[in-house]
């Protein structure tokens, strides 16, 4: 019996030694957003979840039609692949602090339980750089002979840095407990890390795919990567037109300065990292704070972008007042 985890079903007679694939949110939606994909597309049936209930402290309530009730708390659910020898971990929630610890925890006992030959999480690696740049995906692992292997299907190792959060920690538990695992990170800009990046998911899936020796359709998963690529065009070619409009007027000059180089394309890619960041610090504050928020709706108008950033905008208050 591993302590948090409910079995649904017995797979024991199913899966061999399994690969065990792990996604947790995180910046662009990267990792899991390969892990959902390659979930639904392969065809996973769920058999456990852990029970985090004692470490979801509940702070407001959800009001709908005039009835008050508790939210949902997060699932973390384990599925196989029938006719697979692998396991796939998705959560919707990255618990924070010894709650996080004790979830990892469960999926190393569950990976012990199971003799799991292998786990891989993914995430994003933020970096500068535009949106119609090809995505590279880097990995680590704790083992010299699985680096290797990554590196053989394509992957750059990431020789140097730091990793934060579940996907990162799980490696260095997992070494702990003398199982092999590793993490791929796709790059994406660093001025949309809170916008989902499909594209940066799409690499993650490709270098699973091959790794694993899977086939999965990915039209859905191009269809996605188009869509955002519209989403992130329409933004810079916004900003653009905004900034030679201030830079005709002679109202530039203070602009040039703050926003540092701007390229031969002309747009100013501190100006989506400024407003990103300002998008996070609203999002992160335990209330909506309005002056940020109020600076957040200048800063849009000023550059244009208020249409296209207006589900984003009232989400922040949506949400809010969908649980107060």
């Amino acid at each position: 019996e591993i302590m948090n985890l409910n079995f649904r079903k017995d797979i024991s007679n199913e899966v061999a030694s399994p690969i065990l694939l792990a996604g947790w949110p995180g910046i662009g939606s990267v990792g899991v957003g390969a892990i959902n994909y390659l979930r639904r597309h392969l065809g996973a049936e769920p058999f456990a979840d852990v029970d985090m209930t004692e470490f979801f402290c509940h702070e407001e309530v959800v009001i709908k039609d005039g009835i008050a009730k508790l939210p949902e708390i997060p699932s973390h659910v384990f599925y196989y692949v029938p006719g697979k020898d692998l396991i796939i971990f998705e959560s919707e929630y990255q618990v924070p602090g010894q709650g996080g610890i004790s979830l990892m925890n469960s999926v190393l006992d569950l990976a012990q339980h199971m003799d799991v030959q292998v786990i891989y999480t993914a995430a994003a690696l933020a970096v500068p750089m535009r949106h119609t740049e090809d995505v590279h995906v880097l990995g680590i692992s704790n083992r010299e002979l699985l680096r290797d292997q990554l590196i053989s299907h394509g992957v750059e190792a990431l020789e140097d840095g730091q990793i934060s959060g579940l996907n990162g920690l799980l490696l260095g538990f997992a070494d702990l407990k003398n199982i092999s695992s590793a993490c791929l990170l796709a790059t994406m800009p660093h001025h949309v890390v809170t916008m989902p990046n499909p594209k940066a998911s799409h690499e993650i899936v490709k270098v699973l795919c091959s790794i694993l020796d899977l086939e999965v359709g990915m039209t859905e998963m191009d269809e996605a990567v188009d869509e955002m690529a519209k989403v992130l065009g329409k933004i810079e070619n916004k900003i653009k037109s905004a900034f030679s409009t201030m830079e005709s007027d002679g109202e530039g000059e203070e602009s040039l300065e703050d926003l540092g180089v701007v390229d031969e394309d002309g747009v100013p890619q501190e100006v989506m990292a400024r407003i990103e960041r300002m998008f996070l610090q609203v999002n992160h504050a335990s209330s909506p704070d309005q002056d940020m928020a109020t600076r957040l709706k200048e800063e849009l108008d000023k550059w244009n972008l208020y249409n296209l950033y207006e589900d984003r905008f009232l989400n922040l208050f949506r949400d809010t007042n969908d649980n107060t």
